[in-house]
Order: C-alpha cells, then sequence, then structure tokens
C-alpha cells in the first residue's frame, strides 16, 4: 500500500505542539468523540461494571482513531490535489507518514483492549473496526460503500452487550437499527462533499445516485431506525417513543425539502435525526433482560 506525499507549505517549520494539534484533527475527532461518548453511555445504561465501562471506551476510543487517522492519510494525495484547505494533511501541519503511525499504532491498541471485553466482544467490535478500514482503503469508491457503515454501526451495540455477563447478544432490534442509522450516516457525511469527490473519481454508492437521489434518500433509513427502535422492543411503544418517532419524521422531512436549495441543512437534519435516535436507543437500552 503506497503513501501519498506529504504535502509541503511554504513559511516556518510546524513546531511540535503544532504537530500534535495537526495529528488530533486529523483523526476526525467530532465522530470519535461522539461514538466514544455515545458507546460507554450505553455501556453504563446497560449495565457493564465500572471497570468494564472503562475499558469499552477505551476500545472503541483507539478503534475510531485508527479509522479517522487512516482515512486522512490514504485520502491525503485526493484532498491536496482538491485544495481542501482546513484538514492537517493538506495544510502541511502534520506529516502522512506520522499519520499512518498514528492510525496503525491506535489500531494495535485497538486489540488487545477489544479482547480484554470478551471473546466474542472483541471479535465483533474488531469486525467493524476492519469493516471501516476496508471502507477507507478500497470500498468508499464502490457500490458497496454502505456496507462497512451498516456493519460497524450494527456491531458497536452488540460489542456492548456482549461485554456483560454471560455475554448475551442485543435484541434483533437493536442490530437492525444501528445498521440502519449506519446507511443513513454514509449518506449523510458524503452529500455535504460529494461534488468535490465526484470531481476527483469517487465513486461509492452515494455518488452514483447524486446529489439530488442521496438527498431524496438521506431520511429513509434514519426515520427507518426511529421506527425500528421505537416499535421493535415487545410492547407498546407508549406516548414518548411515538412522539420521538413524530419528531424525526418531522425533522427529516424539513431537511429534504429545505435541502434541495441548501445540502448542509440536509445534513443537519441527519445529524438531528440520528440524535434523537441515539436518545431512544440510551433509553432501550441494547435489548437485553
Amino acid at each position: 500500500m503506497g503513501t501519498p506525499e506529504q504535502s509541503t507549505a511554504d513559511g516556518p517549520p510546524v513546531s511540535w505542539a503544532g504537530r500534535v494539534a495537526g495529528l488530533a484533527g486529523s483523526c476526525h475527532p467530532g465522530p470519535v468523540v461522539a461514538v466514544t461518548v455515545l458507546m460507554s453511555a450505553l455501556a453504563v445504561t446497560a449495565g457493564q461494571s465500572a471497570a468494564r465501562c472503562v475499558l469499552t471506551g477505551a476500545a472503541v476510543l483507539t478503534g475510531q482513531l485508527s479509522v479517522g487517522w487512516c482515512n486522512d492519510a490514504f485520502d491525503a494525495r485526493r484532498d491536496i490535489a482538491a485544495g481542501r484547505r482546513g484538514k492537517p494533511v493538506v495544510d502541511g501541519t502534520v506529516g502522512v507518514t506520522e499519520v499512518w503511525v498514528a492510525a496503525y499504532a491506535a489500531l494495535v491498541l485497538c486489540v488487545p483492549l477489544s479482547f480484554a471485553c470478551g471473546l466474542w466482544a472483541g471479535t465483533v467490535h474488531l469486525a467493524g473496526v476492519a469493516a471501516a478500514w476496508a471502507y477507507d482503503l478500497r470500498l468508499k469508491a464502490t457500490v458497496w460503500s454502505w456496507a462497512p457503515y451498516a456493519v460497524g454501526f450494527a456491531g458497536l451495540p452488540a460489542f456492548v452487550a456482549l461485554g456483560l455477563p454471560g455475554h448475551p447478544w442485543p435484541a434483533w432490534w437493536v442490530v437492525t437499527a444501528g445498521a440502519l442509522l449506519g446507511v443513513g450516516s454514509h449518506l449523510g457525511d458524503v452529500l455535504p462533499d460529494i461534488r468535490g469527490d465526484l470531481a476527483t473519481g469517487v465513486w461509492g454508492w452515494p455518488h452514483r445516485l447524486g446529489p439530488d437521489g442521496a438527498r431524496l434518500l438521506l431520511p429513509v433509513p434514519l426515520v427507518a431506525a426511529s421506527a425500528v427502535l421505537v416499535l421493535g422492543p415487545a410492547g407498546p411503544p407508549g406516548r414518548w417513543g411515538m412522539a420521538a418517532l413524530a419528531v424525526t419524521v418531522l425533522i427529516a422531512s424539513v431537511g429534504t425539502v429545505l435541502g434541495r436549495r441548501w445540502e448542509r441543512l440536509a445534513f443537519a437534519a441527519a445529524v438531528a435525526v440520528a440524535v434523537v435516535d441515539v436518545a431512544v436507543l440510551l433509553v432501550r437500552g441494547t435489548g437485553i433482560g
């Protein structure tokens, strides 16, 4: 696997602190923090012990860091060619080699941390991390670009559940909702940059749909995830569940309509729906017991 050359920028050499900041910025800190906090919170609500919650959070953190750094390092050549300022590698604040080293170091740490949560839990989590790396390295530009997101998001609640005493599997509706949320997240993540990606030769599944097609399809898996989370568990969903479902339908509809003029608004609506889904998931737990 070849690595693109490090970009060079005119100006004074980057300080050690600047390189550290650049490395932190190139890991996609927003998603890394969000997923780690969510999984840690889910571990708490699922009933994991304090020590196991720490292990779960550490495993998820290292896995997400490895994926984020791999993404930026592998995409560096294309990002530099497209002039995507604001990315540390493009701006020259951190080198491609440094980002690759960080990605592999985080991946190495992720393996024992994952298996410390149990054999099956570790296997499921590492399968999700492997799927994410496959997306970064190959599947991003194919019609199967949605699959790693579905696998990764479905595997996260399973990882939490399998880390509990007795290693129980999560309920079907949790895994299904996770997969749907992953597909929706893929569409939402790609949409803001879809035209730039097309210009640089990226032809993933959303790109083949085109900007309008991806925007129109975006709310479908997200609302479907909400419906599964609300209606999947045994028993009546209750007023709060139906209210949450109604809110997601409303937000998704508004985002789809207004997103025709402002694509960033469609993405913001997708994030808002995902937040509601996450809140429902935390209330529902992993479907155990």
